[in-house]
């Protein structure tokens, strides 16, 4: 009896084995007439496959080693697009080869131009992009369609747009060289992006990352490096971007590193930023938009097109040699995402904690937190935060008094609007309740603006600091005007 049992067990095994083996480990798309050679367009081959893949219930839809052509491609769903070590989905550079696609449910900013991507889903559920090939968008081919609007509305393709997607997940892949943005997720939902290598310096407005309008979302293990912003956070439609973790990530930009905004729309709720190392870019390249080789921000908080930006953490980042490490700012550009919507209402900012931040070797714009009149940003905690900047100023070299700073609640938001500002370190405008506790600041050559500026602040402590420079006798550690409940611990190793 015991013997039947065990036979028995044993045959079930082998022939559960055997049904394994014979079971297909995909759909490969050579075998729905695909070819490698790097010249013909596989556009129908590869969305053959993936139609295939999707009518017998969903799978993986593999493209091998080799370089594949390709104009868009469909993701259906419960179809993971699995890219083998080797293989290269190349962008086709003819423009009818990425058909404009129909104006969604979902409406943002950047629809009035349509959509245009080499792999594109909608409202697909369950779908996936994996493996160790690569998708470059053979960017500097590509060209705007005169017949469309300018800017990032010309028609150029991104390398992924999903929206309104539930259940994404990419993971592994290389991607390079964009026709604009490299990867848009917009309204989507549950996406995790993990382990992915990003290279984009090849054609204007070449994001890394776009996170929009996004809830659930995880970013880790990544390297992201872009001629325009890297990972950014947006609104550009109703929806807020809530609910994200950014960790694990080594970002270059020659614009704004890490960003959350501008669009605003909908607002920025729940998002943690941690253990991120922001470095300057690899590209030997000259930064297409003339911006500085080492970058614009490290950190850009902004709320410009209303919405509210509530519940922020970021801790654990390291911040080498950009112009400015951190930009806070809530204005009122007040741009609406669709010409029948009403303008939106002014936008808030609150419940910031920024801790453990090391910045070095920056350039000398100073890191601000700035609203505009009659609004303010609220509860700010900076906890143990460096900031060395580079220094060498002269006095006709920044904006000498904090009155001649533009308040520009219009503008596009970023710090190149003001240059070096009357601070070395610190620059605080329309603010209440803001605690800067264990600091160390510092220059590599004197600065003799002052490290802080506070203008029209509520409630500021400034206390366990230490500072590295070397003062000017005839400056001040902090300029301030009408502050309201001051509290000032003047930093070791500053002589007054």
């Amino acid at each position: 009896m015991i013997r039947k049992s065990v036979i028995t067990f044993a045959w079930i095994v082998a022939m559960l084995s055997s049904c394994l083996a014979t079971l297909p480990d995909g759909y490969n798309v050579v075998d729905f007439g695909a070819v490698n050679d790097g010249v013909t367009v596989n556009t129908e081959a590869i969305n053959n496959a993936i139609r295939a893949c999707a009518t017998d219930g969903g799978g993986r839809v593999i493209i091998p080693q080799g370089t594949f052509r390709s104009g868009t491609i469909r993701l259906l769903s419960n179809v993971e697009l699995h890219l083998e070590m080797g293989a290269v989905l190349l962008a086709s550079t003819v423009r009818r080869d990425f058909p404009r696609q129909p104006q969604p449910t979902y409406r943002s900013l950047k629809d009035k131009g349509g959509w245009f991507a080499l792999v594109y889903a909608l409202e697909a559920e369950n779908i996936a992009i994996t493996g160790k090939g690569t998708i470059d968008g053979n960017g500097a081919a590509q060209r705007p369609d005169p017949t469309l609007f300018g800017g990032d509305l010309d028609g150029r393709p991104r390398n992924i747009l999903f929206i309104s997607c539930k259940g994404v997940r990419v993971e592994g892949i290389s991607m390079r060289n964009s026709g604009m943005w490299n990867q848009h997720y917009l309204d989507c939902e549950d996406v995790l992006i993990d382990r992915i290598d990003v290279y984009n310096h090849s054609n204007r407005n070449n994001d890394g990352i776009d996170i929009d309008g996004c809830r659930r979302v995880v970013l880790s293990n990544s390297i992201i490096d872009s001629d325009d912003d890297g990972i950014t956070l947006k609104s550009t439609g109703p929806a807020p971007t809530e609910d994200v973790v950014i960790t694990n990530c080594v970002v270059s930009s020659f614009c704004n590193a890490i960003k959350a905004g501008t669009e605003s729309t909908g607002g920025f709720r729940n998002v943690s930023i941690s253990n991120c190392v922001v470095k300057p870019s690899r590209s030997e390249t000259n930064p297409i938009f003339s911006t500085p080789r080492h970058g614009i921000t490290g950190i850009s908080l902004e709320i410009v097109d209303g919405g509210t930006m509530e519940g922020i953490t970021i801790s654990n980042v390291t911040i080498e040699g950009t112009e400015c490490p951190l930009y806070i700012r809530l204005g009122n550009r007040a741009r609406k995402y669709a010409a029948d919507v009403p303008s939106p209402p002014m936008g808030k900012m609150r419940n910031i904690s920024i801790s453990n931040v090391v910045a070095y070797h920056t350039g000398n714009f100073s890191s601000s937190i700035t609203a505009i009149p009659g609004h303010y940003i609220e509860n700010v905690q900076l906890n143990n935060v460096q900031l060395f900047n580079r220094g060498g100023l002269e006095s006709g070299d920044y904006i000498r008094h904090h009155g001649d700073v533009a308040e520009d609640e219009r503008g596009y938001p970023q710090p190149t609007v003001w240059g070096n500002l009357p601070s070395s370190m610190l620059f605080i405008r329309h603010v209440r309740n803001l605690s800067l506790i264990g600091f160390q600041f510092g220059s590599e050559e004197p600065d003799q603006r002052p490290p802080i500026v506070a203008v029209d602040v509520q409630r500021l402590r400034i206390a366990q600091g230490i500072y590295t420079g070397v003062p000017e006798t005839t400056s001040p550690f902090i300029v301030s005007e009408s502050v309201a409940s001051l509290q000032v611990q003047t930093p070791l190793g500053w002589d007054e």
